[in-house]
């Protein structure tokens, strides 16, 4: 696949595509004689592990460090396992926030309702007009 097509299935940039080439955030992708990026299928795998972990926060120098320890091969398993078990803590940690985030939005929208309903705002502990 060209890196038009590949910009268009993953809805990222040509730019972003390269940027994630250079910096090693994917492994170099493969060439056709005449320079072009040709994407296989091992190439997609890799742009779609790095929007993924992108997505879910990773920061660009662990996807690097991922990647360069996959190059290094089986003795990086446990490193490997530990930079992802680092990553999904953090995840955890960031769910727990937007959790309790979400539970006091949600009592907060609650007192509203109630104020719509009734025409005045009661005032509740953690309940203010604002």
């Amino acid at each position: 696949m060209t890196i038009k097509q590949v910009s268009e299935k993953y809805h990222i940039t040509a730019d972003t595509l390269r940027y994630y080439e250079r910096v090693g955030m994917i492994p170099p992708v493969n060439r056709s004689p005449s320079g072009i990026r040709d994407y296989d299928e091992e190439d997609l795998k890799w742009v779609e592990l790095a929007i993924c972990m992108r997505k879910a926060g990773l920061p660009v120098e662990a996807m690097i460090e991922y990647v360069r320890l996959c190059h290094l091969g089986d003795r990086t398993i446990p490193d490997r396992l530990h930079l992802l078990e680092t990553q999904r803590e953090a995840l955890l940690e960031q769910r727990r926030q937007i959790d309790k985030t979400l539970e006091r939005l949600n009592y907060k929208v609650s007192c509203y309702e109630d104020a719509v309903r009734t025409g005045h705002l009661n005032w509740k502990p953690g309940c203010c007009k604002r």
